[in-house]
């Protein structure tokens, strides 16, 4: 038994969390907002029909556009809820519920390994501290040879960027690229945001 994520405990101590998400993101593509920008990115690192994981899916934003590019793409999410609503575009993901510290799917009958794992939308900073080398661990696993893990998340969140790079490195990622954008504007000293790919070691 892992430590439970901060995520999960969120939802615990206010159960309308959830919902309270999938509204937020639904308004802002009803608003006409950008929500592309991790998908183009991946979908650029990729030959078409590439298999991905997005791990920590949320919703499935950004797996169904994926999906729709012509990718084969698995989500992952610790949030039953969450999955529920991935589930409503029945277009080609699969969906599982699963927390990423114990990321096995094997265990599910996914036993082909993928191109690209994307870990987006924060993930990283809303899991329990003590389980995010086991997540990044875990993450490595589930790379085909050659494979990647794209992983962005924002600062001051409890998460430094010297931290979570150390941590990917005893986990057994190697950092190939080190960006402050999906945009894939370079990190600096002043970066607000990391995007992260890492090969395996």
């Amino acid at each position: 038994m892992v430590e439970k994520s901060q995520w999960v405990k969120i939802t615990e101590e206010n159960p309308d969390h959830s919902a309270w998400y999938i509204k937020r993101f639904a308004d802002m593509a009803a608003a006409g907002k950008d929500l592309g920008g991790e998908a183009r990115l991946i979908d650029a690192m990729l030959s078409r029909g590439s298999r991905i994981l997005d791990a920590g899916c949320g919703p499935g934003r950004v797996a169904s556009m994926l999906s729709v590019l012509g990718h084969e793409v698995v989500g992952v999410d610790v949030d039953p809820v969450l999955i529920d609503e991935a589930k409503k575009d029945e277009s080609g993901p699969q969906w599982f519920v699963e927390d990423l510290a114990e990321l096995d799917l094997p265990a599910h009958g996914v036993d082909e390994g993928f191109d690209a794992i994307l870990c987006a939308g924060n993930v990283m900073t809303f899991l329990a501290p003590s389980t995010r080398r086991e997540v990044l661990r875990r993450m490595g696993l589930h790379l085909r040879d050659g494979g990647r893990a794209v992983i962005g998340f924002g600062a001051g969140r409890g998460y430094e960027f010297d931290e979570f790079f150390a941590d990917a490195e005893v986990s057994g990622l190697t950092t190939e690229l080190k960006l402050g954008t999906w945009d894939l504007r370079a990190l600096t000293p002043t970066s607000d945001f990391v995007v992260a790919v890492f090969g395996r070691s």
